[in-house]
């Protein structure tokens, strides 16, 4: 039996068909309403929140994998309590349930924010960047955005687990791509070219196909005994200009054509700041999605390679795909 939590989030819908189509008997978490995927009534669905450490204990009776997948992803100020509370509390009672069954093998999915990536902000005109891998180190002692910040701390509950002799593997993919709710996640990128915005910030996006993702979960949970590792899964990096461009002609839309700079953008995520504290909305844009991207990052992804041989698909071929999922009828 394999539990999977997260099951209705953009890796668990498509983990969950791809361990039923492997054979597998799958048990998933669900919280409010049991999500319309394929093969939804061949899983034995569990609700419960995934901090509650009973239920948790109830459901990996019989497991012998975990996939963990749930998390939030989110850079507005106002979740910093609630990303704590799903990212790290979540993954502390998913370690420690583990713990309790002896056997069990764990895949934890975390992010590349959690590679401690230099956070010093670039001089606009000496554009520079960096090289990442598993070996990165968190710095400490800088400013990291809330997000990143909980995956680290998600990571470490991992590691602890792994001190107390849980077999456990990491996954860090860059921004998952792949169809699914327009509102949520790195789909709304999708959306921004769909409505056919004008304007575009001059960022770079690492990104990898969310299939990819699940392939290399499966190789290194199911078919390695590796433990004590973690690997990158990242497709590659585009500007966002041409990520919006590439999305917007299978749309057939107009690509944005306008850069804002990024002295614009420091102004522009200040007044959403005052707005949203004035008004209680969320903001448009923050301080951390307002710098994202301005240092180009490339992640090395040998280390997956090596280990699986899996190969990534080509993100042209990645960005047809999601938006011919996408296309309103």
């Amino acid at each position: 039996m394999i539990f999977v939590t997260g099951g209705s989030g953009l890796v668990g819908s498509f983990l969950l068909p791809a361990l039923l189509a492997q054979g597998h008997k799958v048990r998933a978490l669900y919280r409010q309403q049991i999500p319309a995927i394929l093969g939804s009534e061949k899983i034995d669905w569990v609700q419960g929140d995934l901090r509650d450490t009973l239920a948790l204990r109830q459901a990996l009776a019989g497991v012998t994998h975990v996939f963990h997948c749930a998390g939030l992803v989110s850079y507005a100020p106002q979740d910093e309590q609630a990303l704590q509370q799903a990212n790290v509390e979540g993954t502390m009672a998913v370690v420690d349930a583990c713990l309790e069954q002896p056997g069990i093998r764990l895949c934890h999915v975390s992010s590349v924010a959690a590679l401690g990536a230099n956070t010093k902000e670039p001089e606009e005109e000496k554009p520079s960047s960096e090289f990442l891998d598993e070996n990165a180190k968190w710095d400490l002692g800088a400013e990291h955005p809330a997000y990143a910040t909980s995956k680290y701390l998600a990571e470490l509950e991992v590691w602890r687990g792994i001190s107390e002799g849980l077999a456990a593997v990491i996954v860090n993919p860059s921004v998952i791509l792949g169809p699914a709710d327009w509102a949520r996640s790195s789909t709304r990128l999708f959306r921004y070219a769909y409505q056919e915005h004008a304007f575009y910030t001059p960022t770079t996006l690492n990104l990898v196909d969310v299939r990819d993702v699940v392939e290399g979960m499966l190789r290194l949970t199911l078919h390695t005994t590796i433990s004590g590792e973690r690997y990158i899964l990242n497709a590659g990096a585009l500007p966002l200009q041409e990520f919006l461009q590439q999305a917007a002609a299978c749309f057939h839309k107009k690509a944005p054509t306008v850069a804002v700079p990024n002295w614009a953008a420091e102004l522009i995520w200040r007044l959403e700041h005052v707005r949203a504290v004035l008004t209680g909305a969320r903001p448009l844009i923050t301080k951390d999605t307002a710098r994202a991207g301005r240092r180009a990052t490339t992640y090395d992804t040998t280390k997956v390679q090596k280990a699986t041989g899996l190969t990534f698909r080509p993100l042209t071929e990645t960005i047809q795909w999601c938006c011919t999922g996408l296309r309103p009828n």
